[in-house]
């Protein structure tokens, strides 16, 4: 039913790739300065959603409605022309030209051959500082920002394209708190100026301090939707997952034993500092800090990735230096790394080579492939990871960010290592896919595996973790028990100034 109390509507949206369907029968209503949530598990559909709204995907079926009038959105250009601006986490900036000329790069040579500099410099200023954030140089170039500050910039560039309808995709996924916080300070802004904003998280305490109402998919369709305030944390994991989430950190039966790795007074340029910890067979530790803390930093040190200045460590009992990551894991130490797509997969090769790339002498004789061999040991592999695939040919790129984490994880289990770093096992991925991934490292764990997870999220660290070692400019400000941990006790010893004691 057409309605101007909404500024959008896509009504009963359906769209269909070969014989899968992506969307059946979705629908969504925002109104004018309105946050609203959309959320579901990776594979729900809500990239194809936003897609079709910002005419990057025809709809097979359905329509969109924009103030209670049907409109057609053919192209990216239609889009932009009728207020859609979607920011993906691929920014669309020019790395190499200054702020001021990437939030009117539409409009540079509008007004004849000739640019008034200064005045483009002052305007991009006053909305930078509008937004709040005044500390942006509208003459640096883009390529110098930091991450947070070139999404600002990418958020100007369609406010100035008059944007009545802004998209955000997954906007703190790799953002500090502080920056966080800004970034709120700024949604809630452009609220109050009436912007409509469809704000997509997989983070529950975000969605429910910033958002006013929600919609779910699931599988596709739409799985609920509804006014966050009267909500609950639960309902909304219920309808994105399809079941109640009774436990979000399953319990581990695992035996504490010996150490496994034991590092003393380890030193590593700015970032590791006179670093000691141990960690024992079957333990979970995990090391909590604000980013910039040092955490991986200290394991690339340990792992051969960066060159060590001082100190020793000890693997399985050895006095090990290792200088390349190869050594590492012949020993039996897997890292996998925060930045999957580029450092932890190949990302356009096939899920099989990717399982078993890391021991590779396991399924070789005489230089040769046991395909046969590496074909039962792959499908036994991901088997026991829960990994949803269709062919092990398949590109992983084909995968949903949880299952391509999981052929992260596959290539250290298949190697056999006797400890694995885990830096932030479950960035970027949904609800369902991490209690998959937390059951993952409590076999893991129960296997007498030797677990350390870096991680930024306090209820991750204090759920999985048996202890946890926080850090602070590069050095280890405290150590907390099970019992002892809570984001109170966290935070503080994350922003300790005085490590000197």
């Amino acid at each position: 039913m057409e309605s101007t109390e909404y500024r959008l509507q896509m009504e009963h949206i359906g769209k269909q790739f070969g014989g899968i369907k992506a969307l059946d029968d979705v629908s969504i209503a925002i109104r004018p300065g309105e946050i609203h949530a959309l959320v579901g598990e990776n594979g729900a559909g809500k990239s194809t959603l936003i897609k079709i709204l910002a005419g990057a995907y025809t709809k097979d079926s359905g329509r969109i409605l924009l103030d209670g009038k049907e409109t057609v959105v053919s192209s990216p250009l239609d889009a932009i022309r009728l207020g859609i601006a979607v920011i993906y986490q691929e920014f669309m900036l020019a790395p190499h030209l200054s702020v001021a000329e990437n939030i009117y790069i539409d409009q540079l040579s509008e007004k004849g051959r000739f640019i008034n500099w200064a005045k483009l410099n002052r305007d991009s200023a006053a909305m930078l500082k509008k937004l709040g954030f005044s500390d942006i140089d509208p003459s640096a170039t883009v390529g110098s920002l930091s991450v947070a500050h070139q999404q600002i910039v990418e958020i100007c560039k369609c406010l100035k394209r008059n944007a009545s309808i802004l998209v955000l995709d997954e906007p703190t996924a790799v953002l500090t708190v502080a920056e966080i916080e800004k970034l709120f300070h700024m949604i809630r802004e452009l609220k109050a100026q009436d912007v409509s904003i469809i704000f997509i998280s997989h983070h529950m305490n975000e969605i429910f301090d910033l958002c006013d109402s929600f919609t779910v998919l699931k599988d596709g369709k739409l799985a609920g939707s509804g006014e966050v305030s009267a909500s609950s944390h639960d309902s909304l994991i219920q309808m994105m997952i399809g079941r109640e989430l009774t436990q979000m950190f399953p319990k581990r039966n695992s035996v504490i034993g010996e150490p496994v790795l034991q590092v003393d007074n380890l030193n590593a340029g700015d970032k590791t500092q006179g670093v000691s910890f141990e960690v024992r067979a079957g333990e979970v530790v995990g090391f909590a800090g604000l980013v910039g803390a040092g955490r991986t930093e200290t394991m690339l040190a340990i792992y051969g990735s960066i060159k060590r200045d001082s100190g020793t460590v000890r693997f399985l009992g050895e006095d090990v230096h290792f200088q390349e990551p190869q050594e590492a894991v012949k020993k039996g130490l897997g890292y996998l790394s925060e930045d999957r797509k580029t450092l932890g997969l190949l990302i356009d090769q096939s899920i099989r080579m990717n399982s078993t790339l890391s021991a590779l002498e396991k399924i070789t004789k005489n230089g040769f492939l046991k395909k046969k061999q590496e074909k039962t040991a792959v499908e036994e592999l991901l088997s026991g990871l829960s990994t949803k695939y269709r062919d092990m040919e398949d590109n992983v790129s084909s995968l949903s960010g949880g299952n391509q984490q999981k052929i992260s994880f596959a290539k250290w289990v298949f190697a056999g290592c006797k400890c694995i770093i885990f830096d932030e096992p479950t960035r970027g991925v949904d609800v369902g896919a991490k209690v998959e991934i937390y059951n993952i490292i409590n076999h893991l764990a129960e296997q007498g595996i030797a677990i350390i997870i870096i991680s930024s999220e306090m209820t991750e660290v204090m759920g999985i973790c048996d202890r946890a070692l926080v850090m602070a400019h590069g050095k280890i400000s405290g150590e907390l028990t099970k019992d002892e941990m809570s984001e109170d006790a966290i935070i503080k010893m994350a922003v300790k100034e005085d490590l000197s004691l």
